[in-house]
């Protein structure tokens, strides 16, 4: 049955293989489980409502990213949409969070029609080759420093004047701290077992900073009484949808740029973990891109219903990749740790954020190995993928990288006379990144 799923045998994998990837795709995300709801609920959403509301549509989209797409690819509330979410859309513009799920839900339709008409896949296969193996590059560089900014090893939001400077401005944090000391364990005990040529070496790493975080004071043991529980009620937020004042100009905005970032953002996930796990096709296409991207959308739709930002592909499902993962099952596996998490949240609480911190630093660099790929002989196709690549870290978003490469990449060609190697498609895209810019 799982090997007529999976097709286990073609990808060259086994079942303990892709299991052990979706344990370590599962406990380098699961932080998203207390950091959506601690977001969302600055809008007046109810924390334990929106817990369950993340935790439920992780298991729709990650499964139908399984079973559709036959992919390792996780599925999630994304970061940085759900700030979006709160401080944008309901506290900046005023709206109420009901509103703000309306417009996911609208999003989600969208993108279902995006998917159906394949317009989203059409924008996948444009993207020139070097951008897609620099996107594969920057993610590496973003998932690194993610890493480190968890573990305190990097802090970032220096103040200049009164001015906070949120991911743009870094500096070294304090690597005497507990925090760092198990991150420098677990990256050195992961590095010696994938020498060693350990599967499982990634979750193996999270396992033994956690335990080392015990007696440091980072791992908090629960009360045995108190490792599992019933979920709370979804009832607060589910089905609070309201599609009073959705003809305006404000709604508009909001779904154009829920639509510009999102897209991107899932494209570029999908580009970078394919890529790093030698998953594309031999003409550097994604595997069963449209069904992917069918996934994503629905997902996003079910989020609006249960209650729950934006959802998209996790950049985090590359540390599953780095441990081997190469099928449907993988995912499959992070979808069953969600579900079981909606019963033992209190267990699961104990990984503290810096023992996942080794698995992204080291899938940071296993994803840098694109970069000798990239054309730096011709300046047309360089500079684009270098701004593809530093734009995302400096940024904290894959899809400003893409921005940032794909406009420059259309300028440069052009004024350079090689206007033959842009497509349609790519000029579509730049004229309405430039538009989107002009509008924010």
């Amino acid at each position: 049955m799982i090997e007529k799923l999976f097709k286990l045998q073609q990808h060259q994998t086994t079942a303990k293989t892709e299991i052990t990837a979706g344990l370590t795709t599962f406990f380098t995300m699961a932080y998203i489980l207390v950091v959506n709801p601690l977001i969302l609920s600055k809008t007046g959403m109810n924390f334990n409502a929106v817990m369950v509301a993340t935790a439920i549509t992780a298991i729709i989209g990650t499964l139908l990213m399984s079973l559709l797409a036959n992919l390792p690819i996780a599925v999630a509330p994304g970061m940085g949409l759900n700030a979006f979410f709160a401080y944008s859309i309901v506290m900046g513009m005023g709206y109420s969070w009901q509103f703000a799920l309306t417009a996911v839900f609208l999003e989600g339709i969208l993108f279902i029609i995006l998917s159906l008409l394949n317009i989203r896949e059409a924008i996948i296969n444009s993207i020139p080759a070097d951008i897609k193996k620099a996107i594969s590059v920057g993610i590496g560089l973003f998932i690194a420093l993610i890493g480190l900014v968890n573990a305190g090893i990097i802090e970032t939001g220096m103040f200049v004047g009164n001015n906070k400077l949120d991911g743009v401005i870094v500096k070294l944090g304090n690597i005497k701290s507990a925090a760092s000391i198990i991150v420098f364990i677990g990256l050195f005990v992961s590095a010696a077992l994938m020498f060693k040529k350990v599967n499982a070496a990634l979750f193996i790493g999270i396992i033994v900073a956690t335990i080392i975080g015990i007696p440091l004071g980072l791992t908090h043991l629960p009360k045995f009484q108190n490792i599992i529980s019933l979920p709370p009620s979804l009832a607060p937020v589910f089905l609070k949808i309201e599609f009073s004042k959705i003809f305006s100009w404000n709604m508009l905005i909001i779904l154009f740029t829920l639509l510009s970032v999102n897209v991107f953002d899932t494209v570029g996930t999908l580009i970078g973990c394919c890529s790093a796990g030698n998953l594309l096709d031999k003409d550097g296409k994604i595997p069963n891109a449209k069904k992917a991207l069918l996934a994503d959308a629905i997902a996003t739709t079910s989020a609006a219903c249960l209650g729950s930002s934006v959802a998209t592909a996790y950049i985090e499902s590359a540390s599953g990749i780095a441990s081997g993962g190469k099928t449907g099952l993988t995912a499959l596996t992070v979808s069953g740790m969600f579900f079981l998490s909606l019963f033992f949240a209190p267990l699961l609480s104990i990984i503290p954020a810096a023992a996942t911190s080794p698995a992204l630093i080291i899938v940071g660099l296993l994803m840098l190995k694109e970069i000798q790929k990239i054309d730096f002989s011709d300046i047309t196709n360089a500079l684009p993928a270098f701004l593809t690549i530093i734009i995302m870290p400096f940024t904290y978003s894959i899809a400003e990288g893409i921005v940032f490469g794909m406009i420059s990449f259309v300028v440069l060609k052009l004024i350079s006379g090689k206007h033959k190697e842009v497509n349609t498609t790519m000029y579509v895209l730049a004229f309405l990144f430039v538009i989107s810019i002009i509008i924010k």
